[in-house]
C-alpha cells in the first residue's frame, strides 16, 4: 500500500540536496502554482480552443479560462479531502497531507499545458502525418519507442515533457516543480509502448527516467515486470485533477452551448436540474424566484454553480470512501463513475447530448477540419525541413524555430521532436499565421 507520508513531496526535480533561499513564507507547492500562473505556456491557453470557436461576440471558454476554473474546483476537492482525511487520521494534521489542495490546484494549472492548437485534431494531425501521411516513411529511420512515442502523440504526456524536459536557455533547465505536483498530472501513468488501443500515455520516452524516478522515490507501485513496458498505478492525486477537469468541461461545455443557442434553455435546464432529486430542484427554483433572476443566462449559471458544487462533493465522498483502495492501486476507472446512481445517470446524460449536439456541432466540426488541415501543414512542412536541414527553404524554415528547441542537434529523433515541441507550443492564431505564410497567403506588414 502506499502511503501519504512518501506521496506527498515537495522535492524539487533538478533541485534534489540543494538549498534555496527563500524570501516569504509561501509553501513549495504555492511556489509551483505561482510559477505555473506566471509562465508563458500557460499565458498561450488564452489562445487556445477548448471546444467552441476563439471567441466573437459571445464569450465561451479557451484553454485558459477553463484551466483556471479546473483549478478551482480542484482547490475545494483536494481541501475538503485533506479535511476528511484528517479527521479520521489526525496523525497527517501537521504534514504536507494538509497542503493537498495546494497541490491539486497547481496541477489543474498545468493539465492542459501541453495540448497542441485546435485541441483534439491538433493532436489526430500530429499522430497522423507519420501513421497515414507524408511522414510514414520515417519509421525505419527513427527506434521503435520513438515512434510509438510520435505515432501516439498525447497532450498529457506532452505536459510532463513541458514541465521536466531541460529545453535550452531556461533557468535550471526548466519550470523546476515538486514531484508531488508533476506525478499529479499523469493520468496514464505508462508509456506508448504499454498504451495499447487506448493510445493514451503519460509520458515520452525521453522523460521515461524522470518518471521513474519520481514514481520511486514516492512509492508509486510499480505494477509492470521487468522486461515489460513500463506502468505504474496512479498517484492518488491524479484522481481529484481529473475529477476537476472531468466537472468542468462537461457542466461548462453545456452552459457554453446554451449561450451559442446549440441548446435552447429548456433542454439545458433539464440536463442541469437531472442532476437533483424533486425536492432539490424544487428548492433551485425557488431560490431563483427569491434572487429575482430573469434572464435565461444567469438561470442557468445558478444552475450550473449548484450541479458543480453537487458533483464536487459527491467525489470528495467517493475518494475518501475508496481510500484504501486508491492507495492500493486497485480503485479502477475515474471518481464520476462511483458517484451516485442520480448524478452518475445525469452526467451520462451530458456526455451524450455533448457528443451528439455539442462536438458534433457544425461550429465545432468547422474548428476541427481548419485545425486539422493546418497543422498537417505545418507538420508537412517543417518535419521535411527537419529531415533535410541542409536545404536552402529548410534553413529558412529552421531560422523560426525559437531557440529554446534543439533544432540544430545532428541527432534526427531530436530535430524531429523539437519540431513537434514548436507546433505543439503554438497557439492557434499563431499556427493560422505560419500557415498561411508559409502557403504565401499572407505577408508580413511591416
Amino acid at each position: 500500500m502506499m502511503n501519504w507520508h512518501q506521496l506527498i513531496s515537495n522535492k524539487r526535480l533538478g533541485q534534489e540536496g540543494r538549498h534555496t533561499e527563500r524570501h516569504d513564507d509561501r509553501s513549495e507547492f504555492k511556489r509551483d502554482y505561482d510559477r505555473l500562473i506566471f509562465s508563458a505556456p500557460f499565458r498561450r491557453l488564452q489562445n487556445k480552443t477548448q471546444v467552441f470557436p476563439l471567441p466573437g461576440s459571445i464569450f465561451v471558454h479557451n484553454r485558459l479560462t477553463h484551466s483556471l476554473e479546473v483549478a478551482s474546483v480542484g482547490m475545494s476537492l483536494g481541501n475538503d479531502v485533506a479535511h476528511r482525511i484528517i479527521q479520521r487520521q489526525p496523525e497527517l494534521a501537521d504534514t504536507l497531507f494538509s497542503q493537498i489542495g495546494t497541490i491539486v490546484s497547481a496541477a489543474c494549472l498545468a493539465h492542459d499545458l501541453g495540448n497542441p492548437p485546435f485541441g483534439h485534431s491538433g493532436e489526430k494531425a500530429i499522430q497522423t502525418y507519420f501513421t497515414e501521411g507524408n511522414g510514414n516513411y520515417l519509421r525505419t529511420m527513427v527506434s521503435p519507442d520513438f515512434w510509438s512515442d510520435i505515432t501516439h502523440f498525447e497532450g498529457n504526456a506532452n505536459a510532463f515533457r513541458m514541465l521536466t524536459h531541460r529545453f535550452k536557455g531556461r533557468r535550471d533547465g526548466g519550470f523546476v516543480m515538486t514531484y508531488t505536483m508533476l506525478a499529479s498530472i499523469v493520468k496514464y501513468p505508462f508509456s506508448s509502448a504499454a498504451a495499447g488501443r487506448k493510445k493514451k500515455f503519460g509520458f515520452f520516452a525521453t522523460e521515461q527516467p524522470i518518471y521513474e524516478k519520481i514514481a520511486d522515490e514516492m512509492g508509486i507501485i510499480r505494477t509492470s515486470l521487468p522486461n515489460e513496458p513500463l506502468r505504474y498505478v496512479r498517484h492518488p492525486l491524479v484522481y481529484l485533477v481529473e475529477a476537476a477537469d472531468d466537472i468542468c468541461y462537461e457542466i461548462m461545455d453545456i452552459e457554453d452551448a446554451h449561450k451559442l443557442k446549440i441548446l435552447s434553455f429548456r433542454e439545458t435546464e433539464q440536463l442541469l436540474l437531472g442532476f437533483f432529486d424533486e425536492t432539490a430542484q424544487n428548492k433551485i427554483h425557488q431560490r431563483i424566484l427569491d434572487e429575482g433572476i430573469t434572464d435565461d443566462n444567469e438561470k442557468v449559471i445558478y444552475m450550473r454553480a449548484s450541479v458543480i458544487g453537487l458533483l464536487e462533493n459527491e467525489c470528495v465522498n467517493t475518494f475518501v470512501n475508496h481510500e484504501d483502495d486508491i492507495l492500493n492501486g486497485t480503485f479502477t476507472g475515474s471518481l464520476i463513475d462511483h458517484i451516485s446512481p442520480l448524478q452518475r445517470d445525469a452526467y451520462k446524460k451530458c456526455t451524450e447530448i455533448s457528443k451528439r449536439r455539442i462536438y458534433n456541432s457544425k461550429p465545432v466540426l468547422d474548428v476541427e477540419l481548419s485545425g486539422y488541415k493546418i497543422m498537417a501543414t505545418l507538420m508537412d512542412t517543417f518535419i521535411e525541413a527537419a529531415v533535410h536541414p541542409d536545404r536552402y527553404y529548410s534553413q529558412q524554415l529552421i531560422n523560426r524555430v525559437s531557440s529554446q528547441y534543439h533544432i540544430d542537434s545532428p541527432d534526427l529523433e531530436t530535430r524531429i521532436m523539437a519540431i513537434i515541441d514548436y507546433i505543439s507550443g503554438m497557439t492557434d492564431v499563431y499556427a493560422l499565421d505560419i500557415y498561411q505564410k508559409i502557403n504565401g497567403i499572407s505577408l508580413p506588414i511591416v
